[in-house]
């Protein structure tokens, strides 16, 4: 395995990390604005490090220019979305939840399960 290939590998498994942390983010966070928060951060992190992998896997070619432009385009378009879709809740009047309120322990503690 050359000296490439396994920083390649490096990029591909910590973008798998942070795809993994955006999925239990988006699983477990309480509320629209933290899992959107989990969604755009992390996700974007993820895709941008494993397709950079990918690219240097390919080298020089034009499918690894491919790769740059997708990774350029989700730098651009992931926080756009995640800043248009955040608005759009606050207009709609979607509140966050307050500190100390999580849903689920609060009714489990209630017994309203």
């Amino acid at each position: 395995m050359t000296p490439l290939e396994i920083v390649a590998t490096v990029f591909v498994v910590v973008g798998t990390f942070f795809g993994l942390v955006a999925t239990v983010g988006i699983i477990r966070l309480p509320d629209l604005y933290s899992r959107l928060h989990a969604a755009s951060k992390s996700d974007t992190l993820g895709s941008v490090l494993s397709l950079a992998g990918l690219a240097i896997v390919l080298g020089l070619t034009t499918e690894s220019m491919k790769l740059v432009f997708l990774v350029v385009f989700l730098f651009v378009t992931s926080p756009t979305a995640a800043h248009a879709i955040a608005r759009a809740a606050k207009e709609e009047e979607v509140e966050p939840i307050g500190e100390g309120e999580v849903p689920w322990t609060t009714d489990q503690e209630e017994g309203n399960s």
